[in-house]
């Protein structure tokens, strides 16, 4: 009853063909002459909530530890695969920053929330890009996204700040869990995207 009510909105999820969980959406749309954006993260807070048993063994463990077959994940599966998992057409309780950005990427204003929404789509980086790329919106918001990113990427170019554009190493295991390759991942814009909308739900 006290959450912001974003199940309308077509967040979307974009990640990893392997990810097991999601934990980040993200919308775009213009506003003006520049965008509205919106970063939601699944609010793991509601569920481990400070002292409780959940809490003691995360800190325990802590953090999520990625193999490249499975995850031994922080919290127990139930939570990091299901509730604290932003699966798509599925409602879940979320936390959110509301932003907005003008034509040159600076944001002009920003309010938190916590919210529900409802995942409209799980993207892999690969099926985000290749949209793109077609010119097919796949009826989501994938043109104004990109839009963002652009006006993003630009503004922080012009602030001059490092970029690290470092291969990722996918590594390839056979039946038997023996390491049989380990070849770069392609950086696409569509991962780009995701860090930039990142970047700035986290400034």
């Amino acid at each position: 009853g006290k959450r912001t009510d974003l199940r309308e909105v077509p967040l979307v999820t974009i990640d990893g063909e392997d990810a097991r969980d999601f934990d980040d959406a993200v919308f775009a749309e213009p506003d003006g002459d520049g965008h509205r954006l919106i970063v939601a993260i699944a609010d793991v807070a509601h569920y481990v909530r400070p002292g409780s048993a959940l809490d003691h063994t995360a800190r325990t463990r802590g953090n999520s530890v990625y193999f490249p077959d499975r995850v031994v994940p922080m919290l127990p599966e139930p939570l990091s695969n299901n509730w604290c998992s932003l699966r798509p057409h599925e409602e879940r309780g979320c936390l959110f920053v509301d932003m907005n950005i003008d034509a040159a990427g600076r944001k002009t204003g920003h309010r938190f929330g916590r919210g529900l929404m409802r995942s409209a789509a799980r993207l892999t980086y690969e099926q985000a890009q290749q949209a793109r790329d077609a010119g097919d919106d796949l009826g989501l918001p994938l043109p104004a996204l990109y839009d963002a990113f652009t006006a993003l990427l630009s503004a922080r170019q012009a602030r001059g700040t490092l970029d690290l554009d470092l291969p990722e190493r996918k590594v390839t295991i056979d039946d038997d869990g023996r390491v049989v390759g380990v070849a770069p991942r392609p950086r696409l814009d569509s991962h780009r995207l995701i860090e930039e909308f990142m970047i700035q739900a986290n400034v």
